[in-house]
């Protein structure tokens, strides 16, 4: 495609989005005509608001218009293979979903259902109702909710129980997670005014208790989700914050971030991250996500007291917040999963209960399976190396695990970056000279994709990957 002169204007010589259209469309037939049509306006646009350079308006121009065509003809999310060894990664979608979770959305969303009905009397019907009365046997909780995420619940629960008063917080867990998730942000959102108390590093139960007034509204913990604190540190415990709301008439909420509804203290997990445990300290809320540690969809789980509950449930942002029927019914098989403990069921779980010699088996396997991909351009080895739990949940925990390691060719960051492309795409981490396919993270089936992945890489025409 060639361009007409510049002349004096630089985007002079920028084609029509017409014209970059069509041109998509003759170097790639299978591209549906919007996706041709979406991605010229985009880059003309772009290539318009940076001033058109001459030099940038032939083939670079159509290039990037044409990647990014065949991006918009790919349909999304795409199944990734998850060989980072971060069991819960949230750029991978955190918890995959259990086989049967997956088969009960796709059920409900397939159909008509009783999402809202009570066929028993005839008339409207609770959307949570059956969930949380799940909930409420796994958790020995007064009452339970659910709604669209973790962040929203937290929202809720402020909004709920202290709109237009106090929330009294440790300056120590005033955290920021992925996306600028902010803890500050969220109160202020909820129409409350933050009340920080304490240092970075040691907050004591006194700090809290000189801070109450008429105006607060309740106290809140909240879980330090991706970072640790260590060396001369002091926070005050769950149930010496529920004695001191308690005496007052404050309500207290926790923030887990992560939880799971079975004990899984004896795998190594803190007690922090077992929900009826937080629950049976007296909080009158706790929040924490669904697509964690619990091992279901993403939600936002809200457990305690049946006043608060009812409270949260009267909020105008109930309705606003709450799940559609295709998560409910996989939050539904999920907590009937745990309530029948077949928690091996739940992919999410099983990596973080697997003894290290079962997957250093699988890491082998998978050597076995790439050093034939491979042949002779690779050096195929397989390490001890440690696994993280991510997703925010237990940080500094780390698991013992394996990986495969590949050497040579063009490098580990040009082979981590070509296995990211194959049709499945494989993602790994790089250490050193190494790419590291982490073996805990694998799922059933993820061996027969990296194979074909990387026989796909090399059998590339590319004089880079022979050693």
């Amino acid at each position: 495609m060639t361009s007409p002169p510049a002349g004096d204007d630089p985007r002079r010589a920028l084609p029509s989005v017409d014209r970059l259209a069509r041109a998509l469309r003759a170097a790639d037939p299978a591209l549906p005509p919007w996706c041709a049509v979406a991605a010229a306006r985009e880059v003309v646009a772009e290539a318009r608001a940076a001033a058109g350079a001459p030099e940038r308006a032939d083939p670079p121009l159509e290039a990037r218009a044409l990647a990014r065509a065949r991006a918009l003809a790919r349909p999304g999310p795409r199944r990734v293979v998850n060989a980072t060894g971060v069991v819960l990664h949230t750029n991978l979608g955190r918890a995959p979903l259990a086989a049967g979770a997956a088969e009960a959305a796709a059920r409900a969303g397939a159909a008509f259902s009783d999402l809202e009905l009570d066929l028993a009397r005839g008339a409207r019907g609770d959307r949570v109702a059956g969930v949380a009365a799940l909930l409420v046997a796994l958790s020995g909780a007064e009452a339970a909710h659910a709604v669209n995420n973790n962040a929203a619940a937290l929202l809720l629960a402020v909004d709920a129980l202290a709109r237009g008063r106090e929330v009294v917080v440790s300056r120590g867990e005033l955290v920021e997670i992925g996306g600028s998730f902010r803890i500050p942000d969220i109160v202020e959102r909820a129409g409350a005014r933050l009340v920080e108390v304490g240092t970075t590093n040691r907050t004591h139960l006194e700090d809290y208790r000189r801070a109450l007034g008429p105006a607060t509204g309740l106290l809140l913990k909240v879980h330090r989700s991706n970072f640790e604190q260590r060396g001369f540190v002091a926070e005050v415990d769950l149930p010496a914050l529920v004695a001191l709301g308690g005496a007052h008439g404050i309500p207290v909420v926790e923030d887990l971030g992560s939880a799971t509804l079975v004990d899984l203290r004896a795998e190594g997990l803190p007690d922090a991250s077992f929900a009826p445990a937080r629950v049976a300290a007296g909080a009158d809320l706790v929040c924490f996500s669904g697509d964690k540690l619990l091992g279901g969809p993403q939600a936002g789980i809200l457990l305690g007291r049946a006043a608060a509950l009812a409270a949260a449930r009267r909020s105008p942002l109930a309705r606003a917040l709450r799940l559609d029927k295709m998560t409910l019914a996989a939050l539904d098989w999920t907590l009937r999963a745990l309530l029948d403990r077949r928690e091996d069921e739940l992919p999410a779980l099983r990596p973080l209960r697997e003894p290290a010699a079962a997957v250093e088996a699988r890491a082998r396997a998978l050597a076995d399976r790439l050093a034939k991909a491979a042949g002779r351009r690779l050096e195929v080895a397989v390490v001890p190396v440690r696994a993280a739990v991510g997703g925010g949940s237990l940080p500094g925990l780390e698991l013992d695990s394996w990986a495969v390691a590949l050497r040579g060719g063009a490098g580990a960051e040009r082979l981590a970056a070509a296995l990211r492309e194959a049709p499945v795409p494989v993602v790994g981490r790089v250490r050193g000279d190494a790419l590291l396919l982490d073996a805990r993270t694998l799922l059933p089936g993820d061996a027969e994709e990296c194979e074909a992945a990387l026989a796909t890489v090399l059998g590339a025409e590319d004089p880079g990957w022979p050693c």
